[in-house]
């Protein structure tokens, strides 16, 4: 179990990262481990400004987890019009919205049990 925890840690750190590099905005982290009937334990979600940038954060994400971990993503959906574009990683699935997207469909609202993490960045 706590290597499990450790690698989940280190894949959510090396997102982080990824989204950081390209300036992501409004990261929050869902942890979803105690609440019931869950497809995952933890959602990254954050948003970028346009089409371009939203690509950006998802192509930064997928070569740093591949650089860094040896990982590749499991399913990746939504890169062909960059409003929402979803990474499963199985444990960890990473949401990248632009700011209406997000504000459409308000998944953090839907996922309200969930313990959530702000995540300030200083850009």
């Amino acid at each position: 179990m706590t290597k499990e925890k450790s690698n989940a840690d280190l894949l959510i750190s090396t997102i982080l990262s990824g989204i950081e590099d390209v300036k992501g905005q409004q990261i929050n982290i869902l942890d979803l481990r105690e609440i019931e009937n869950t497809v995952c334990d933890y959602f990254i979600i954050c948003e970028g400004t346009s089409n371009t940038q939203v690509n950006a954060i998802v192509n930064s994400i997928q070569k740093k987890v591949g650089k860094e971990l040896k990982d590749k993503a499991w399913h990746v959906e939504g890169t062909d019009n960059a409003e929402w574009v979803l990474i499963d990683y199985v444990n960890v699935v990473v949401h990248v919205f632009q700011k209406h997207i997000r504000e459409f469909y308000d998944i953090e609202s839907l996922w309200g049990d969930a313990k959530t993490t702000v995540i300030e960045t200083s850009y």
